[in-house]
């Protein structure tokens, strides 16, 4: 439960961030957020799309090895990887996602996140 409000917390904070932006997100393609909403116990991070998708990023605030850089480079890695699956003639908008590439992608992100 916790979770659930650090994350819709963070997702307010991205809408905030998206109509301060207005027309200025149109030109580019993509739109890192940076630091959304820093706890004691996590750092909240956003991404997004020039369609709108919105990604975040949970770390455990003890963290301190990942840099604004690396957390930049795993969200270029998810919104590729979620580019592909979108790209895929066999899925259905709106359906789960179930590609073992982007669950790789992604697993790979949580051990490096640790």
């Amino acid at each position: 439960m916790h979770f659930h409000y650090t994350v819709h917390t963070s997702l307010d904070v991205v809408e905030e961030k998206i109509s301060g932006v207005g027309k200025a997100l149109a030109d580019q393609r993509e739109l890192y957020l940076g630091l959304l909403y820093p706890t004691e116990d996590y750092k909240v991070y956003g991404y997004v799309t020039n369609s709108k998708v919105k990604f975040v990023i949970v770390v455990d605030s003890s963290n301190t090895s990942l840099r604004d850089n690396e957390i930049r480079s795993m969200f270029r890695k998810l919104h590729n990887s979620f580019t592909d699956v979108m790209c895929n003639p066999f899925y259905n908008p709106g359906d789960p996602i179930q590609s073992k590439a982007f669950d790789s992608i992604v697993s790979t992100m949580m051990v490096q996140a640790c």
